[in-house]
C-alpha cells in the first residue's frame, strides 16, 4: 500500500468514529428480518460496541415491524448519538428479496449465467421498480423508472433469473416443472456417485 493510500485510509478511519473530533459518527447499516431482532450475534455485538441498550433496541425494532410479514429482510440504518440514544430508520427489503419472491424461488443460482433458477417478466420488474422508487435512498438519487428497471434486469440475471418480455402462468409453471426435474436428476446423480465411492 502506498503512503498516500495509508494517509487517506487513516483520515477516513479518524472521521468515522466521532471520538474527539466532534464529527457525527457513521451510521450503522444492517439487514434485519422483520420482527426478528434478537440480542445475539450478529446484531448484539454491533450494538454493544456502540453502547446501545440491546434489549431496548430489539424491543423497539420488533414493535415497529410488527405489521410487516415476519422474516422479511429490512434495511436498517441506525445513527447512535454520544448520549447513547439512537435514530432508527427502516427501509424496504433489498431488490433481491422482491425478485426471488416474484420468481417463486428461495435462493439464487449457484452459477449465474450457467444455470437459470426462475423466470420473470418485464411487467414484474416494472412493479418491483415502482416499489423501489418509493425508497427514500432511491428517490434521493433521482433514478428514473427506466434506469431502475434496467438495474433490476441486471440484478435478476445475477440471481440466475431469465427475463422475458411476457410471461403467462402456464409458461411459468412449465419452467418450474422443468427446473424441479433437473434438480431431481442432479440429486439422483449425486446420490449414485456417493454410492459408487463406497
Amino acid at each position: 500500500m502506498s503512503k498516500a493510500a495509508r494517509v487517506v485510509r487513516a483520515a477516513r478511519a479518524g472521521t468515522g468514529t466521532g471520538a474527539g473530533t466532534g464529527a457525527e459518527p457513521r451510521p450503522l447499516r444492517a439487514q434485519i428480518p422483520a420482527g426478528g431482532a434478537a440480542p445475539g450475534p450478529p446484531l448484539g455485538p454491533l450494538l454493544g460496541q456502540r453502547g446501545v441498550a440491546i434489549g431496548a433496541f430489539c424491543k423497539d425494532f420488533n414493535e415497529r415491524t410488527r405489521d410487516i410479514k415476519p422474516g422479511v429482510p429490512l434495511r436498517v440504518r441506525l445513527r447512535v448519538h454520544p448520549d447513547r440514544s439512537y435514530d432508527l430508520s427502516i427501509g424496504p427489503p433489498p431488490s433481491s428479496y422482491f425478485l426471488k419472491a416474484v420468481a417463486g424461488v428461495e435462493k439464487g443460482a449457484t452459477r449465474p449465467g450457467h444455470e437459470e433458477v426462475g423466470v420473470v417478466s418485464l411487467k414484474h420488474l416494472y412493479e418491483v421498480a415502482l416499489v423501489k422508487q418509493q425508497d427514500p435512498a432511491v428517490a434521493l438519487r433521482g433514478t428514473s423508472l427506466p434506469q431502475l428497471v434496467t438495474a433490476l434486469v441486471g440484478s435478476a440475471r445475477s440471481l440466475g433469473l431469465r427475463v422475458v418480455p411476457r410471461l403467462t402462468a402456464e409458461e411459468c409453471a412449465e419452467f418450474q416443472r422443468q427446473r424441479q426435474e433437473q434438480e431431481a436428476a442432479a440429486a439422483q446423480e449425486e446420490e449414485e456417485g456417493a454410492k459408487k465411492k463406497k
